[in-house]
C-alpha cells in the first residue's frame, strides 16, 4: 500500500468557532489525543454533547486505524450516505453493485449485509470499515465476514437504529476486534463518516 499523507484543510471560521463553543461546554482536555480528535469531531458533526460519554473508545485501536489509513488502507462503508462524508479518500461502497442486489435475493439479507460480505472478500486483511446506516451490516462483518478473509485495522462501528443496533455494537465489543462504537442507538452516517475524518485530518489530530 502507498502511504498517504494527512490531510491538511482550510479550516473555516464557522467551524474554528464551533470547536471553541463546543470546548466551553464540554470539557474534552483530559482525553488521549486520538480519543479527543475523534470524540469532538462527532460531537460537532452531531451536535450532541452526549457522545462524550456514550462513545466506547480505545486509543490504541484508534492509533491502529490511524496508521493503516495513513499506510492507504481500503476505506469499505456500509452505505453511501456514510461514504458520502467521506470526502479526502476513495471508498469502497458495494451497496448498489448488481452483485450485492442478487446476493441479498438469494440468502434473504439486506443489501447493506450483502454488500458487506462481498467488500470483506474483495479489500482484503487490513482495511477500516466504517458502519454508519445498517446494523445488519456490522452483524454480517461480525459473523460471515471475518469467516471470508476480513481482518480489519480498525472497525468504526455506528450504526443507528432501534432494531439490532445496541445489539450489533455490543457484540462489535465483545468480540475483540480494534473498535470504535457507541452504546445506545444514536449514531449514524454523518457520525460514522466524522469518526473516520478525526482520523484522516491531520488538523483534527494537532488539538492544543
Amino acid at each position: 500500500m502507498m502511504e498517504e499523507p494527512p490531510v491538511n484543510r482550510a479550516i473555516h471560521p464557522i467551524e474554528r468557532e464551533s470547536y471553541e463553543i463546543l470546548r466551553a461546554r464540554v470539557d474534552t482536555s483530559g482525553l488521549p489525543r486520538l480519543t479527543r480528535a475523534v470524540t469532538e469531531r462527532v460531537i460537532h458533526s452531531s451536535a450532541d454533547p452526549c457522545y462524550l460519554t456514550d462513545l466506547v473508545t480505545d486509543e490504541d485501536a484508534l492509533a491502529a486505524g490511524a496508521r493503516a489509513l495513513a499506510a492507504g488502507a481500503p476505506i469499505v462503508v456500509d452505505s453511501a450516505m456514510t461514504a458520502a462524508g467521506i470526502t479526502s479518500r476513495p471508498v469502497s461502497c458495494l451497496i448498489g453493485d448488481p452483485r450485492t442486489a442478487d446476493l441479498a435475493r438469494r440468502e434473504h439479507i439486506t443489501r447493506s449485509a450483502a454488500g458487506i460480505r462481498l467488500a470483506c472478500a474483495q479489500a482484503g486483511p487490513g482495511a477500516v470499515y466504517v458502519i454508519g446506516t445498517a446494523p445488519t451490516a456490522l452483524a454480517e462483518l461480525l459473523t460471515r465476514g471475518l469467516g471470508i478473509g476480513a481482518s480489519p485495522a480498525l472497525v468504526i462501528g455506528l450504526p443507528v437504529g432501534f432494531v439490532g443496533a445496541v445489539e450489533s455494537k455490543s457484540a462489535l465489543r465483545a468480540c475483540g476486534l480494534p473498535s470504535l462504537s457507541n452504546r445506545s442507538e444514536k449514531g449514524g452516517a454523518a457520525v460514522a463518516a466524522a469518526a473516520v475524518n478525526a482520523l484522516l485530518y491531520a488538523d483534527l489530530q494537532e488539538i492544543a
